[in-house]
């Protein structure tokens, strides 16, 4: 359901007062029905999750009555972690919130009117010019110094920024939203609360699955610890539940059939403190896309759920602790649990694991993203061919060499910490490689093709990222071969274990772990390769300062071992990559004829005719270095193409830009280790990121010329000339109809990942 509230808005109830004056409000104006969507429409797009500027989330009564704050959650250098403030989880209501250290956007401060109202009134009183580029003094991006004003610093922020009241940069509320909002804060700003209920068929479902979580027994209740961290980030739905609603799970003081009293630990992995239950609870507010990682919870899958878990001859003697160790070692922790079935489970749902540590849900990952390139490909371990799985005497040995550092914050030992658990990882690499060498070589069967999951497809932009089945554009220049102990470390090493609000330590552990996990996810597939071109191939890889990183924290590859696979002894790694598209084509759930054109013709055949042709031309920008296509060095990397067609249909595509990097093997530096002139475009049907930095809006008769526009630009004032033509400036007067299109079209084609995108990263172009 597309934007929740928004969609059940009805006609804003208006006074008849004109421009300037303290409108009359309605005695039945209402918060949900009138004033969210409002928020929904002009403040969500900026105002939501953990990088929302001063903690202020307007998407629920429960953030807007919240306020903002002036502590920072992403601040990497931080010594000491911060307190938690999780909407819906740290705090409930205005006082806890007041206690915590917000202040309120609400509340009139004697004389003066509510910060908000003057925040609205600023930006209401400077109109931006239509289709204009912004004034260079108006700061945008995530690097922006938010000064969160409380209110009574307003007057001195009005002074300094008069062009930067809310919303921030943009074209800003019609006449008609302002009067509403005004008026409602006038009165006080009452708010109504309309808490997401579960239906009579979601309620039934929902009590089976917290029956299951909820059985006694120390190996029922080791399995449902073990499910609950690895679905405690998911947005789950149900079969024939209602559009729009979702349900996350909890611990809770309270038992199923009662109010769900939350737990609210910093990690899903601490201790709890009491006896707990599992439970699901609605999903409030409204749906953004970023934070929104789907998994489907219908009887199909509860039912899988008891065939891996609930049907085998195992138990579990005693219930490990929350301790250091624990969250440290899940290997450890839930070894009594058969590795198959937690492995299985994994490859099932594997777009929704990769999504939870590679896409977010923090909204600001640049922790982990800053690791990996800016497309690749992923494939995954056949369980049968997995060592680790089938091999009891061998998951003994390296199950105490799979430990992850980060629990331990003290800032004096991060080296100390990050040598241990280098060291320890390398050794398990060299065990790996020496029990895998006495395997069989790696055949086309050692990959798993289960479902569609099988083939998984990584855009890097710059700090966010994005995850989708199938495998999409060109080969790109590394893959990844995730076996069942790659996959769980990456999966508690960046989910699980990692806190944002956590210091300088912490997070600088977690990030320099990653850089190993992203190693051995690129050995793994070497070992596809033929062993004489695996150095030549890793040497790619890690381009100059790269090599250094090789002697320092990697273990040696090898170099001897075969592999089974027949590959074309010139570019075996390409070989593969076409080969793999050939083999998995029932799997491939996204055949991309733009960025990987066989013949003639490069466009999808289902779609109209001026479509395929709109494709065809579009085809011409996709796979070529930006030293022959020189307009890529002017593009943002995440670019939203919107297609008119002539009888009004359009089509929506994602333009990703792919930099190039040396290597990505070091926390900082990256600008030192772009190669820009390797720089390539994707173009791809859908909308493959949660934050669009621009959108070209083109009738489908004007993409030949948009595209010969973009072969023929060489400079800043030729590329200008595109964006005069067909960009949608943040100061167009139809900006937020183009920019909520976007979402539209999600809710058309996938209803179910549908959400308010964010437009924190929209650039000045």
């Amino acid at each position: 359901m597309f934007f929740r509230l928004l969609t059940g808005a009805v006609t804003l109830v208006m006074c008849s007062t004109t421009f300037g004056q303290v409108p009359l409000v309605s005695p039945a104006i209402s918060y949900t029905r009138d004033i969210q969507p409002i928020l929904t429409e002009k403040c969500v797009a900026c105002h939501a999750c953990n990088d929302a500027a001063c903690q202020l989330n307007l998407g629920s009564a429960e953030g807007a009555t919240r306020g903002a704050s002036k502590v920072p959650v992403y601040k990497g250098d931080r010594t000491t972690a911060v307190p938690p403030t999780r909407i819906f989880y740290d705090a409930n209501g205005p006082t806890e919130w007041r206690n915590k250290g917000f202040y309120s956007v609400l509340d009139a401060q004697g004389a003066q009117a509510a910060l908000m109202a003057r925040m609205l009134e600023l930006g209401h009183s400077a109109p931006l010019t239509p289709n204009a580029k912004l004034p260079e003094e108006i700061v945008l991006g995530l690097n922006r110094e938010n000064s969160c004003p409380a209110p009574g610093e307003f007057n001195a922020y009005a002074q300094s920024h008069p062009k930067e009241g809310m919303p921030l940069a943009v074209t800003g509320l019609t006449d008609q939203q302002y009067s509403t909002l005004q008026g409602w804060l006038a009165a006080g700003a009452p708010v109504d609360q309309n808490a997401i209920k579960p239906t009579a068929g979601e309620a039934a479902q929902i009590a089976e699955w917290e029956e299951l979580l909820n059985r006694p027994g120390s190996s029922q209740a080791l399995v449902a610890r073990w499910l609950y961290e690895h679905l405690f980030l998911a947005h789950a739905y149900f079969d024939n539940g209602v559009p729009g609603h979702y349900f996350q799970w909890v611990r809770s003081r309270t038992p199923s059939g009662q109010p769900v009293d939350l737990i609210a630990t910093r990690r899903p992995n601490d201790d709890p403190g009491t006896t707990f239950y599992y439970r699901l609870m609605p999903v409030q507010g409204v749906i953004v896309h970023k934070t929104h990682i789907t998994y489907p919870m219908g009887e199909r899958k509860l039912e899988r759920v008891k065939q891996l878990f609930y049907s085998g001859n195992w138990h579990a003697s005693r219930l490990p602790g929350y301790g250091p160790r624990g969250r440290a070692n899940p290997f450890e922790t839930f070894e009594a649990i058969p590795a198959v079935a937690r492995y299985q489970f994994m490859l099932d749902n594997a777009e929704y694991f990769v999504r939870t540590f590679i896409r977010g849900p923090v909204c600001r990952g640049q922790i982990a993203t800053d690791v990996i390139r800016d497309n690749f490909w992923a494939v995954f371990q056949e369980p049968a061919r997995d060592r680790y799985v089938v091999d009891a005497a061998y998951r003994g040995e390296a199950t105490p060499l799979l430990a992850m550092p980060g629990q331990i914050d003290d800032v004096g030992s991060v080296i100390t910490l990050w040598h241990n658990y280098r060291d320890k990882r390398n050794d398990y690499e060299k065990l790996r490689q020496d029990a895998y060498a006495k395997m069989p070589p790696p055949s086309w069967s050692t990959l798993w093709a289960g479902n569609d999951n099988a083939l998984l497809t990584i855009f890097r932009h710059f700090d966010s990222a994005s995850v989708t089945k199938g495998l999409v554009g060109e080969v790109p220049q590394t893959l990844w071969l995730f076996d069942y102990p790659l996959l769980e470390r990456t999966y508690y090493q960046l989910a699980v274990n990692f806190d944002v609000f956590g210091n300088v330590s912490h997070q600088a552990q977690t990030r320099l772990y990653f850089d190993l996990i992203r190693n051995g996810a690129e050995v793994n597939f070497l070992r596809l390769m033929p062993a004489d071109s695996r150095a030549a191939i890793l040497g790619d890889w890690y381009q100059n300062s790269g090599k250094l990183k090789m002697w320092m924290d990697y273990q040696k590859i090898d170099t001897d071992t075969p592999t089974g696979m027949k590959l074309d002894p010139v570019d075996p790694k390409r070989d593969f990559a076409l080969k793999l598209i050939e083999r998995t084509g029932t799997l491939n759930a996204r055949p991309d004829p733009i960025n990987r054109c066989t013949g003639a013709y490069c466009s999808r055949s289902n779609i109209a005719q001026e479509f395929q042709y709109a494709e065809q031309s579009l085809s011409r920008l996709t796979s070529r270095p930006a030293a022959g296509l020189v307009v890529i060095n002017q593009l943002p990397e995440a670019t939203m193409l919107r297609i008119e067609g002539s009888d009004g249909k359009r089509e929506m595509y994602s333009m990703l830009r792919n930099r190039a990097h040396t290597n990505v093997a070091f926390m900082l530096g990256e600008e030192y280790r772009l190669q820009p002139g390797l720089d390539t475009l994707t173009i791809y049907p859908g909308v493959l990121s949660s934050y669009p930095n621009f959108i070209f809006n083109i009738p489908a008769g004007e993409v030949e010329a948009f595209v010969q526009a973009m072969e023929k630009c060489q400079d800043q004032a030729a590329f200008d000339a595109i964006v005069e033509r067909w960009g949608i400036r943040r100061s167009n007067p139809e900006f937020w109809h183009y920019f909520h299109d976007i979402g539209q079209y999600i809710n058309e084609t996938d209803p179910v990942e549908a959400g308010v995108l964010d437009m924190n990263r929209y650039e000045n172009l």
